[in-house]
């Protein structure tokens, strides 16, 4: 049986046009070649396996190929091309920086490159994992990198370019790799699967490309192990259960039952979810990411940004028109917020199915919204003029988590989330009065554009119970006597009443009101408090404080006002020096004397 070579080594590029997604370098380096414009130090950085020592390994041997064709790649028959296709070039040197990253290995490497190159026209270094040489093995290699011979070429590679000296970095050209794409990645995948007689869908090798997250060779890593499970017939299932990944499917279910305000049916997917092995964290990351991509399916300008195969990305298109944007960005920011609780969450499963719970009541809580049911952060004034004034609709982006207050006046709303529906005013009642500075246009489609109709409330908040803020000014004694009021009888009945508290145990309202003389300005009553905490507790004890004071006093105008003052704390010498400074403050002969005299401090 013939010895098994692994797709990332068996399909190595080997020329400048076969590597993958990073057409940007390749082109660089070809007509650096082309007009002998190369530099003697090169930088190549960035994440694994996307081709730095492949792309290193393709310039020495075409820099030193005796018959570069015309599209500057190298002929791979000359002298030169044989011996470093079969590893022993005299004038190719490969270092691995990780284990030889001593002083003694660059001093080493540095007396070799004394040496002219017996074969070929340049001596070329390629060292890997550069970042990992020592700091003085750096410093030793500052003065060759710097002045190196005319033949002598250093390529370096690194995945952490943070971590190597910016002198260093200074005498390189710097060659930054991009993740490769995912398409870029699935084609490749594809036509090594035709080349060894693999049967494959697109969906599956999309995912693998996905999986990869930007790293060919992880991309052929799994290709392999998912051809030996699958005995060579790749499919979308054997992808999703092989590398233990969330199908599809279930996101789509999941958010047919949001838009149904099918909570069951939900708690069910998930409840599947976990017995499959899936981890709850795992499954709410794959939930937002899912409700961004149907965002993104809205608009045609940013349906590019899907990273699926075409399968896929038309049921997301399909699904995208089903669903309102006003869901969406609200259920993306409920997943969003659990998301960020779920770790430090005591009970996990708790913490995905409250927020499965809040999606699928979304629909519910904007038709509430437009009933004038939920209508956030109103004054009482403003609650009273709400149903008289109807206000006209906004054409404006709203973000998910905004809170719009709505007209209560009767609109005819359809269950249908986020479908616009706006009252024409009757023949009786007066026009919406609408801002100059305000759009009245027809809404537009898109994510992007969002109307007000589509009212997008914060779940996380709206079903948290919140207490009420009492109408204080309707508990207040009210009546027709305006007395004037003297301040010794004011200050009598003021006593009276903090006897009463103390009396009830009332000690926290009763220390204000007898710690600080109050001051009667008119009809305003000004008491001190010295911190927050007696602030809050003058206002929980107002009312009571003006029931008994307005009617003992038969002054109905009476108001209470605290005004917090800053305490100043004398802090007590405690030195020698503090002392003597104390004591000058209040007989400042004292420091005459001590001059008269040369005296110190003990």
């Amino acid at each position: 049986m013939d010895n098994f070579i692994v797709s990332a080594r068996k399909y190595r590029p080997v020329t400048f046009d076969s590597v993958v997604g990073q057409q940007h370098i390749t082109s660089t380096l070809k007509n650096a070649i082309h007009n002998s414009q190369l530099a003697q130090a090169f930088l190549f950085c960035g994440p694994r396996g996307v081709g730095k020592t492949t792309c290193a390994r393709i310039l020495a041997k075409t820099i030193n190929c005796e018959h570069i064709a015309e599209n500057v790649e190298a002929c791979g028959t000359c002298d030169s091309c044989r011996s470093f296709q079969n590893g022993n070039s005299f004038s190719i040197h490969e270092l691995d920086a990780a284990s030889n990253n001593s002083v003694d290995d660059i001093r080493s490497l540095i007396e070799q490159v004394r040496i002219p190159p017996q074969t070929g026209k340049y001596k070329i270094y390629i060292i890997d994992e550069v970042h990992m040489l020592s700091q003085a093995a750096f410093n030793a290699f500052l003065k060759t990198l710097e002045e190196p011979p005319s033949y002598a070429i250093f390529i370096l590679a690194t995945t952490e370019k943070h971590k190597i000296l910016p002198t260093i970095l200074s005498r390189c050209q710097i060659f930054d790799f991009n993740r490769i794409k995912v398409d870029d990645m699935a084609n490749h995948l594809a036509s090594i699967a035709e080349k060894e007689a693999i049967t494959f869908e697109a969906d599956g090798l999309h995912i693998i490309a996905q999986k990869a997250d930007g790293g060919l060779r992880d991309a052929l890593s799994m290709f392999d192990q998912i051809v030996s499970f699958s005995n060579k017939n790749i499919s979308y299932q054997s992808v999703i259960d092989n590398l233990n990944i969330l199908d599809y499917d279930y996101y789509f279910q999941l958010l047919d039952g949001i838009a149904k305000e099918d909570a069951a049916q939900s708690l069910l997917i998930f409840d599947k979810v976990l017995n499959n092995g899936f981890d709850g964290g795992h499954f709410i990351s794959g939930l937002a990411t899912h409700i961004r991509n149907l965002l993104v399916s809205k608009e045609p300008a940013t349906l590019k940004l899907l990273e699926v195969s075409e399968n896929i990305k038309r049921r997301y298109l399909e699904q995208s028109q089903a669903l309102s944007s006003g869901l969406l960005l609200s259920a993306l920011n409920i997943a969003n917020q659990c998301e960020i609780n779920y770790k430090s969450s005591k009970n996990q499963r708790l913490q995905v199915e409250l927020a499965l719970l809040k999606m699928c009541h979304i629909a519910a809580a904007i038709l509430l919204s437009k009933q004038g049911s939920f209508v956030p952060s109103a004054s009482p004034e403003q609650k009273k003029k709400l149903p008289d004034q109807p206000v006209a609709p906004v054409d404006r982006p709203v973000s998910p988590t905004a809170q719009v207050p709505v007209s209560t006046s009767k609109v005819d709303t359809a269950p249908i989330v986020g479908q616009s529906n706006i009252a024409s005013p009757t023949n009786n009642a007066k026009p919406p009065i609408v801002s100059s500075s305000v759009a009245t246009d027809t809404p537009k489609k898109g994510w992007g554009k969002i109307a007000t109709p589509t009212n997008i409330p914060n779940l996380n908040t709206i079903f948290e119970d919140k207490p009420v803020e009492e109408d204080q000014e309707s508990d207040l004694v009210q009546g027709t006597d305006f007395q004037e009021i003297t301040l010794n009888v004011f200050l009598s009945k003021w006593n009276a009443f903090a006897d009463t508290l103390k009396q009830t145990s009332r000690i926290t309202l009763y220390t204000i009101m007898t710690a600080n003389t109050p001051r009667l300005n008119g009809t305003v009553i000004e008491i001190d408090v010295e911190n927050g905490v007696q602030m809050e507790e003058l206002k929980l004890g107002k009312i009571d404080m003006l029931n008994y004071l307005r009617v003992e006093l038969k002054n109905f105008a009476l108001d209470i006002q605290g005004i917090q003052v800053e305490m100043t704390r004398s802090r007590k010498p405690y030195t020698s020096q503090e002392k003597y400074q104390a004591m000058v403050s209040k007989n400042p002969a004292l420091e005459t004397l001590r001059k008269a005299f040369n005296l110190g401090l003990s």
